[in-house]
């Protein structure tokens, strides 16, 4: 490194590390380091706003103190008229932390429909591609306590059960990659505290405030419900509780896979037999729908209406062969294959 890099980079520790003398910035670090416990190369999402920002501060730090690679990452969706232009400015921003921040643009036919859904699903595979790229097996997210909340109104909405209610787990795997949400202990008030002390402006999203979106509408319900007297950390202790619940069947929808499906990974087959469906309701609920997940490489399952359908039908010996979730199921003697649908 040439002596002018070194001098950048003294300077940039000197900024960052300076942050930390603000007793309440260094509590949500220490208590941030110490839920992270990441010892490999990651790659952080950001999009501009107060909690990807501070997600990018915090793990600016958290890089230096361990010695690893962190890259950033936006993606400009190009769904509004300014998005490369805010992309652009988050761009300047990050010449704060001495880091250059990489856009990624998609490209193609916008959805007229759904557009959350499939804006935030195209987001996290070009992510997933850049990291596979990249060789990095972690990407971090920046969602918070507040969206598990949000999460947790819009799966009841949606008629979704347990599983899907609580759905937002600190670290999941998609496509080998781990997804990270290392934030969830904190509220959005705390990561804007973070956002202004070191940024001193961050992106608001105009979707953010239109209400033709379910997302914004739960958002001011919830607001309406903390005027009413809800307490985010007794609510949040309540989804922790059941939380504990979902584990005891997930314990039996692991075991379940292990004993009644083989799976072909040269193929990318899998092979249920006759006692996979013999089990409790919810269990073969699961068990199917991961095996529909992993097999037809989707970040999120199969709707569970669609699932429910698929199951009856197989258990009446409906149809011979069905589709679902870019899967192809086939009844071969007692045993159903799981391929995916090319």
């Amino acid at each position: 490194m040439s002596p002018k890099n070194l001098n950048v980079s003294s300077k940039t520790h000197k900024f960052l590390f300076n942050k930390l003398k603000d007793k309440e910035t260094f509590q949500i670090y220490k208590k941030f380091e110490k839920n992270l416990n990441l010892n490999e190369d990651f790659i952080v999402a950001v999009s501009g706003g107060p909690d990807s920002l501070a997600l990018s501060f915090l793990t600016k730090i958290y890089s230096i103190k361990k010695n690893l690679t962190v890259k950033y990452f936006i993606v400009d969706h190009k769904l509004r008229n300014n998005s490369t232009k805010e992309a652009r400015f988050v761009k300047l921003l990050f010449k704060k932390l001495s880091s250059n921040i990489e856009i990624l643009t998609w490209s193609g036919k916008k959805p007229k429909s759904n557009i959350q859904s499939v804006a935030r699903n195209k987001r996290y595979q070009l992510l997933i591609n850049k990291a596979k790229k990249l060789s990095i097996n972690n990407i971090l997210l920046g969602h918070h306590k507040d969206d598990l909340i949000e999460n947790f109104f819009l799966r009841i909405l949606r008629g979704s059960g347990l599983n899907g209610i609580i759905s937002f787990d600190e670290k999941t795997k998609y496509q080998s990659i781990n997804v990270i949400r290392p934030l969830l202990k904190f509220s959005k008030k705390k990561l804007e505290i973070i956002s202004r002390k070191v940024f001193d402006i961050y992106v608001e999203d105009s979707s953010n405030k239109n209400i033709k979106f379910k997302r914004v509408r739960i958002r001011n319900f919830i607001k309406n419900l903390e005027l009413e007297g809800l307490d985010k950390d007794k609510f949040n202790l309540t989804i922790n509780n059941l939380k504990f619940a979902n584990e005891s069947i997930k314990f039996f929808v692991d075991k379940n896979l292990e004993e009644n499906s083989t799976s072909i990974k040269l193929k990318n087959q899998v092979i249920l037999n006759k006692d996979f469906f013999y089990q409790p309701k919810e269990v073969v609920f699961r068990s199917l729908s991961q095996v529909l997940k992993s097999v037809g490489k989707n970040y999120y399952p199969a709707r569970g209406k669609k699932i429910d359908r698929l199951i009856d039908q197989i258990k009446n010996n409906n149809r011979y062969k069905l589709t679902l979730g870019n899967c192809i199921l086939k009844r071969v003697n007692n045993t159903i294959m799981v391929s995916k649908e090319h």
